[in-house]
């Protein structure tokens, strides 16, 4: 059984007992419950903190665990409505509405029910993270001299020194902040670069984490298309034309969703285009370190190849770590650099000292690069083991693509299907997928599902999880095999 699962179901057995015990009384001690209901001694203790956490007992160090004593009852709930005429007033003056949808985002954040099959994740599955790694980068940290203190402003030097390595070019320590993960990052780098109702050039279509944060922020996402080769320049032109933006995002390695990567040809054109709009690039280069094991050479950042301060970049560990890693790094060069750092100063302080010192421990121990290298591989075999899988069970869904890096395959669906119903089917069925509206700024071009095979455990689980969806698509389609 997976340890969460045993964790609630145990939380949930002691919490059935505790009226066994007066308020006060001492339950059993962790090795009577570790022999009681067999399970480890981990288990124990999280579901002990958990009923702590709960207020239901009390753990006295030396002495036990005891029943708390009993609470007073909860205050009736208050009455809320009233939120509703406030927040609907504030957005009537706002240019454009703050209130957001964080759908798009928020599927590749929940946890799956027991059973399902998660092909809408954003991370490495559990398998595939190094844990022992960054166990290990974490002790050591936690021992360095000053780990516990207040960090630099900017970021540990040694920690922005090695992502201005990474970046390449001109780029200097002195020019990288460090950032509390790559959507932190993002979210500094937007509020900096554009005022609320300013519109903001995004790809199409482009990940949903994003969006969210222009809208947070007040501000207009305008779709630019993309193909195999990333945004496609004449288009970016024209609407920086037509909307006088000042800003335009893009992931010019492994886009998500589609897999794209930035063509030579083009890669100098978008920096022409926005250096004679005046405008800047944000590229979020999210999954440099998720190159599959035959992917050859990889393009350098965009930032490497921009002496005028046009691009600011954004990269990050997270991804190729833990959701739970959340260290990157921001870096531009010019003016920029003092708006971005004052925001990032108001907004977070700074990263938690230990976390970039575990950093620092991580990425110069010998256990990385096999980290990455085990990575690519493993990636490069779920995604051959998708796609055959796909080919073979699900040849209806167009597959235009096959990327040499990243986690996701970008599907488009026949015409006409209805992306809300397949993927309520396949969830039914034991499988969760993301639908592909969340992906556009405005009206999609046509019906897609975007599939993860980073989250999940193997080829195995990739072929149950094809299979499930093949029979959601009998259901939804009508059109058994």
């Amino acid at each position: 059984m997976h340890e969460g699962s045993s964790v609630a179901e145990l939380a949930k057995r002691l919490r059935d007992e505790l009226d066994r015990y007066s308020p006060g009384g001492k339950l059993p001690s962790s090795r009577t419950l570790v022999d009681r209901f067999r399970v480890s001694p981990v288990t124990v203790s999280r579901a002990l903190g958990q009923l702590a956490a709960e207020g239901l007992v009390v753990t006295r160090p030396g002495a036990g665990v005891f029943r708390a004593e009993q609470q007073a009852a909860a205050a009736p709930a208050g009455d809320t409505s009233w939120q509703e005429v406030s927040l609907s007033a504030d957005a009537a003056t706002e240019p454009v509405p703050r209130a957001v949808d964080a759908s798009g985002v928020l599927v590749t954040l929940a946890a799956p029910s027991p059973g399902v099959i998660e092909f809408n994740g954003g991370y490495l599955h559990p398998s595939l993270q190094p844990e022992r790694a960054m166990a290990a980068a974490l002790a050591r940290a936690g021992r360095r001299p000053g780990a516990w203190g207040r960090p630099p402003i900017d970021g540990l030097p040694e920690l922005r020194e090695w992502f201005a390595r990474g970046i390449g070019g001109a780029i200097t320590a002195a020019e990288v902040l460090i950032t509390a993960g790559g959507q932190s990052g993002l979210t500094t780098a937007l509020r900096a670069l554009a005022p609320p109702g300013a519109p903001v050039l995004v790809e199409s279509p482009t990940y949903p984490g994003m969006l969210a944060i222009a809208r947070a922020a007040g501000l207009r996402p305008v779709p630019v298309p993309v193909d195999v080769d990333g945004v496609r320049p004449q288009l970016l032109a024209a609407a920086f034309k037509a909307t006088g933006a000042r800003v335009f995002v893009c992931q010019p390695l492994f886009q998500n969703p589609t897999g794209a990567v930035l063509s030579a040809e083009r890669r100098p054109e978008v920096l022409r285009i926005a250096r004679e709009a005046g405008a800047f690039v944000i590229e979020d280069d999210f999954v440099r370190r998720l190159v599959h094991e035959d992917a050859g050479p990889l393009p350098k950042p965009l930032q490497a190849d921009d002496p005028d301060g046009v691009v600011v970049h954004v990269c990050s560990l997270t991804k190729a770590t833990s959701p739970s890693f959340r260290v990157s790094a921001l870096a531009a060069r010019g003016p920029v650099l003092e708006r971005l750092r004052a925001i990032q100063v108001v907004d977070h302080f700074f990263v938690p000292r230990p976390l970039q010192e575990a950093a620092l421990e991580l990425v110069g121990s010998p256990a990385w690069p096999r980290h990455l290298r085990n990575v690519a591989g493993e990636l490069k075999d779920r995604r051959d083991a998708m796609a055959a899988a796909l080919r073979l069970h699900l040849p209806e869904l167009a597959l235009p693509h096959i990327p040499a890096g990243g986690y996701l395959l970008w599907l488009r669906l026949p015409d006409g299907a209805d992306e809300a119903a397949l993927t309520g089917a396949a969830l039914r069925a034991g499988v969760a997928v993301a639908p592909g509206r969340p992906y556009f700024a405005a009206e999609p071009p046509a019906a897609h599902l975007r599939m993860s095979f980073a989250a999940v455990a193997g080829a195995g689980e990739i072929a149950e999880g094809v299979r499930r969806l093949r029979g959601a698509c009998d259901e939804v389609w009508g059109t058994p095999r």
